[in-house]
């Protein structure tokens, strides 16, 4: 599912600035998104992919922090073992040589070498902002190489 097929399908569908690239071994993603918000630390997010996935998207807000990663291989693996369709990280990640052979699809802003604390501090299901866009938890998304799309909708 392309995203470029569905923005064109989908009139409301709103764009993310081209902040974020691919990682994951999937290139293409869709799902219903599930959203964190989190400073530096990872533990919800371990916790949320603990889950059955059901073909969601980890929906991470980290607030663009350029200090340390939210994501890596062992993540991702939990994410694809569990049925997620993907990880969408408003931050970064790690590890991203072992994530790409990983068949879950990761987006991110950058890499990081640095792991995260764990405190379990955060919010879980809550509107987050950022690449002018909000995106709310049970909304679709869809992410590949041209870019990462919402809608209140799933796509067509």
């Amino acid at each position: 599912m392309k995203t470029t097929d569905v923005s064109d399908a989908h009139g409301d569908a709103r764009s993310l600035a081209p902040i974020l690239r691919s990682f994951g071994g999937a290139r293409e993603v869709h799902g219903r998104i599930t959203t964190l918000k989190v400073h530096e630390d990872n533990a919800l997010v371990r916790k949320a992919l603990e889950e059955k996935g059901e073909g969601r998207v980890l929906l991470v807000d980290g607030g663009g922090s350029m200090r340390c990663a939210l994501v890596g291989d062992n993540l991702a693996a939990l994410a694809l073992a569990n049925g997620w369709a993907g990880i969408v990280v408003y931050g970064c990640i790690r590890d991203s040589a072992a994530i790409a052979s990983i068949a879950v699809g990761v987006f991110a802003m950058a890499t990081h070498p640095k792991k995260s604390v764990k405190r379990g501090e955060g919010q879980r299901d809550v509107p987050v902002t950022f690449g002018g866009v909000t995106f709310a938890p049970g909304e679709w998304i869809c992410a590949d190489d041209d870019g990462v799309i919402v809608m209140s909708d799933p796509p067509r």
